[in-house]
């Protein structure tokens, strides 16, 4: 019966048999005509290419738009000095950008309209490339040093941990400082608070809050942050260490020129007496 089938399309008994796919059945079955169909198999080419458009799309989000690729039909237009030019239109601020030789750079795109600024958009991303660096490099430097305070803390020990948490943060280090509660002391943890928030203020000359006070186990903890980075503050330090020196130099030389002026002034007094004896 399956010969007359095939000879009834206009098959012969010589065409060769139905393939049979173990996981879609036999070709043309109503179960896996999608597998076959050209749409479906489009569709599944196109797939790469859509993931690769979107992945494309996410990078160029990451950094700001610059010159043609600004869609907006005009922008509000920073010049190369920081001076403020206005709302102008896109080609207007692009053909401006052109003419100074730079670029034009849209650093606010939220805002209505967008703000573009006219820069030169490499060492712009370059100065910012730096100064992440530098960042990263602090943040690796800046080591948390450690002060703790007793609650019932003397005035003594109070001014020793103070002077020794301000030689901290000259350095370019975080303080953290923790008070150790004893006892019934838990249960009095506004205390606490109020020794915290008086060490930062007598230390605000050269650090700031960074996290207020929170209790951590049986202890408080406040971290403390330098107002001068790592690098500003070994700098400001060798301006010192460089102005001290040149200060006991200058006082040397005084010195020397006084020795000098004293032995020639010993020279001259035996001979003022002989000319007084003549």
């Amino acid at each position: 019966m399956h010969s007359a089938d095939v000879r009834q399309h206009g098959g012969s008994q010589g065409a060769a048999p139905a393939l049979r796919d173990e996981s879609f059945g036999k070709i043309g079955s109503r179960g896996c005509a999608g597998a076959w169909n050209p749409r479906f198999l489009r569709t599944v080419e196109r797939r790469p290419e859509h993931s690769k458009h979107r992945s494309s799309e996410e990078t160029d989000i990451s950094e700001p738009r610059t010159n043609d690729r600004i869609r907006v039909p005009e922008v509000r237009l920073v010049g190369p000095s920081g001076e403020q030019v206005g709302v102008v239109k896109i080609e207007v601020a692009i053909r401006l950008a052109q003419e100074a030789d730079l670029d034009l750079v849209e650093v606010a795109p939220n805002s209505k309209p967008p703000v573009a600024k006219i820069m030169d958009y490499g060492k712009f991303k370059y100065e910012a490339a730096q100064k992440a660096k530098e960042a990263r490099r602090n943040q690796a430097n800046t080591i948390l040093k450690e002060v703790r305070f007793r609650l019932k803390i003397d005035k003594h020990d109070y001014e020793t941990k103070r002077k020794r948490a301000e030689g901290f943060l000259k350095s370019g280090d975080k303080v953290k400082a923790m008070i150790l509660f004893r006892g019934r002391e838990q249960s009095r943890p506004e205390q606490g608070v109020r020794l915290l928030q008086r060490f930062a203020e007598d230390v605000a000359e050269f650090g700031q809050v960074e996290s207020n006070p929170t209790i951590d186990g049986r202890n408080m903890v406040m971290i403390i942050s330098p107002l001068k980075n790592k690098s500003e503050a070994k700098a400001e330090a060798n301006a010192q260490r460089a102005a001290s020196k040149a200060r006991a130099q200058g006082r040397d030389q005084e010195a020397v020129a006084e020795t000098a002026d004293a032995a020639q002034s010993e020279e001259s007094s035996p001979a003022q007496a002989t000319n007084e004896e003549k």
